[in-house]
């Protein structure tokens, strides 16, 4: 023994008498070993060589290994019992073998042994609980759109934030043509990030049932699915999603042409907690599929949105029976309903607390089915109606009588809406109106009708008629006398008005405008400006003039004595010049934080000092189109005003 503890380099290790190697002075044959290596020894157990030896017939030759020699096997072993996230990020980072490897251990199997090695029982118990507590709670977000969408980049995540928080919610947009999101990415994500809530993916093909199938498997805790443009997906993957994912609360499906009936009745009956449904260009999705999503979900079911589907009169019918908690509903471009589909749904009593009801390109709205939707909904508060041919005045003024809570109501080409529905409207509407728009409706005309004695509208609020040509100062005069608490205002696009038909308005309006959209009204001059900076100036806070051709620097003046508190000023496209812009910024108390001037070539660079005076509250400045202004003039406003946006 003796002998055995006093070998050096020098002695004879066989019986042959001579040396083992004929340089024992080698480098590589001796510890300690250098920071290249794979595996780290304890000094206590220091060896004088790093490799084992091959016998051949010229003697012995050294081979160096690595861990990289193991089999998958044996690295899945080692890695399932790394302590901690950290140190699992580390080794995801050595190869893709390795990411790959850690990226298809789930939390099931990881190992604890580790840990409560070197750790007291009580220790253990705390770090037990901390990890939970990091890993579980699903801080972080992720998004992956076009090239960027990888498996590898998948793994990397599933592997990095498990141990910073827990990934919580995952968007992947677009596929990478070359090396695309496949299953194998998805089932990085559900073995690694269990605390998954919510999922989006966008028009990618090459994930199919298998992929979402191990998201469903894998994160229970899913809460949020969105699906947009994915062919590959069936009814399979929401079979499976309905059977792991019972909190799932809001599922959007659009344009995947696999999923139909089948999905969604397994919805269903698998999600207790879903709240929210929005179904959009699905053909294999019909009455069958909705009916059994509205029947299952009748006491938690609050958002309803369905567009461009197969459905018939039968969904509307469900809707209206079974929609006892809808809130919201949405229905967009569904050509077989009818107007006995409105109607049944109205007269379903099912509806008692939808509060907002948006119906877009459906033939089926008459008079008579949107008469039973006012009388069946008591709580409905907006509404909206968009491109729905067949609604005359008659329908909806009955509309309006029926709903008595309604508090906002746009029509948006209905374009047998007259002047009489307009104004039926307003004579007849509740007691809580407080907004009314009326967009692209064409066949409303300017006609000199006599309205009779009736109280105004005391609690329209805001009010937008935009690019209506047949309304002008005719009708614009006679709704002054019906709105005297208007405080927003919009008459976008009605080239039709002038200062005759404005100025009565300006003088019935006893609140104080506070927003007011002027744009395109290119027949208003100075005058309608100046009076509205006179009557509105101490609470006008917005105005846009865009296109106002007729506004001169006589404006900008009365603007800026009057209109102290106005933060938002667009007078793009306007008769106005450096003298204008010098009123403006001679203004006392004066507190502008969006100018707009795009257009007005008039402008230069005598401009400058009035630009950089208002600088010192601008957040936002657009000289877009301003010809006469310099680009060295632009250069000097960028690199001044610091905090404002130069668009140019």
């Amino acid at each position: 023994m003796s002998k055995l503890f006093a070998f050096s380099v020098d002695d004879d290790f066989c019986h042959g008498g001579g040396p083992i190697y004929p340089n024992p002075k080698e480098s590589s044959l001796f510890l300690p070993l250098g920071p290249h290596v794979d595996v780290y020894f304890p000094p206590r157990k220091r060896s004088r060589i790093s490799a084992p030896f091959v016998f051949t017939e010229e003697g012995y030759e050294q081979k160096q290994i690595s861990i990289e020699v193991l089999p998958d096997e044996c690295l899945f072993e080692i890695f399932r019992r790394l302590p901690g996230g950290q140190e699992r990020s580390a080794c995801a980072g050595v190869s893709k073998r390795w990411l790959t490897l850690l990226s298809n251990i789930s939390r099931d199997e990881l190992s604890s042994k580790t840990i409560q090695s070197s750790k007291p029982k009580t220790e253990i118990v705390e770090k037990k609980t901390e990890d939970q507590d990091i890993e579980g709670d699903g801080y972080h977000s992720r998004s992956l759109e076009g090239k960027k969408a990888t498996d590898v980049r998948l793994a990397a995540i599933a592997v990095g934030t498990a141990g910073r928080g827990g990934l919580g919610k995952l968007e992947i947009r677009g596929n990478n043509s070359t090396r695309g999101v496949t299953s194998r990415g998805l089932r990085a994500i559900a073995r690694g990030c269990p605390s998954l809530k919510v999922l989006s993916l966008w028009s990618i093909s090459s994930v199919g049932d298998e992929g979402l199938s191990e998201i469903a498997n894998g994160c229970h805790q899913l809460e949020k699915l969105d699906l947009c443009q994915c062919p590959a997906i069936t009814d399979q993957a929401l079979v499976s999603v309905a059977k792991n994912c019972p909190k799932l609360t809001d599922l959007t499906i659009e344009s995947c042409s696999n999923i139909g009936n089948a999905g969604l009745q397994a919805i269903g009956q698998g999600c207790p907690n879903l709240k929210s449904i929005s179904i959009k260009d699905c053909p294999l999705v019909g009455d069958q599929g909705i009916a059994s999503l509205l029947s299952s979900a009748t006491f938690s079911l609050m958002k309803v949105k369905l567009q461009r589907l197969n459905v018939t009169d039968v969904s509307l019918a469900v809707i209206g029976h079974y929609g006892k908690a809808v809130t919201d509903l949405v229905l967009t471009g569904l050509p077989n309903v009818s107007e006995r589909g409105f109607w049944v749904m109205g007269n379903g009593h099912g509806l008692q607390k939808l509060k907002s009801f948006t119906i877009t390109s459906c033939r089926g709205v008459t008079d008579l089915g949107l008469e039973a939707v006012g009388k069946g909904c008591p709580n409905l508060k907006q509404f909206c109606l968009r491109k729905c041919a067949f609604l005359s005045d008659n329908g909806l003024i009955s509309f309006v009588k029926a709903a008595g809570s309604l508090e906002c109501l746009q029509l948006e080409e209905c374009h047998r809406i007259t002047q009489f529905g307009f104004f039926g409207s307003l004579l007849n509407c509740g007691a809580l109106l407080k907004a009314l728009s009326i967009v692209s409706c064409l066949g409303i005309k300017d006609l000199n009708m006599g309205l009779p004695m009736v109280s105004p509208c005391n609690s329209l609020r805001s009010l937008s008629i935009r690019n209506c040509p047949g309304f002008g100062d005719v009708s614009l005069a006679a709704l002054g006398k019906l709105c005297p608490q208007l405080q927003s205002l919009d008459l976008s696009g009605l080239q039709g008005i002038t200062d005759a038909g404005f100025l009565p308005v300006l003088k019935s309006c006893e609140a104080g405008l506070v927003k007011v959209n002027l744009s395109g009204c290119v027949n208003l001059t100075d005058k309608a400006v100046s009076t509205m900076a006179e009557l509105h100036g101490w609470t006008l806070e917005m105005l846009s003039l865009d296109g106002c051709r007729k506004i001169s620097d006589a404006s900008l003046m009365m603007i800026a004595d009057n209109c102290f508190l106005l933060c938002d000023l667009d007078v793009s496209n306007c008769a106005v010049t450096d003298f204008g812009i010098a009123s403006l910024a001679r203004a006392n108390h004066f507190n502008l934080q969006v100018l707009s001037l795009s257009g007005c070539s008039v402008i230069s660079d005598k401009s400058l000092p009035a630009l950089q005076k208002l600088g010192q509250t601008l957040l936002g400045l657009n000289l877009q189109h301003c010809n006469a202004i310099s680009s060295s003039t632009i250069d000097v406003l960028v690199e001044q005003l610091w905090r404002c946006d130069v668009l140019s």
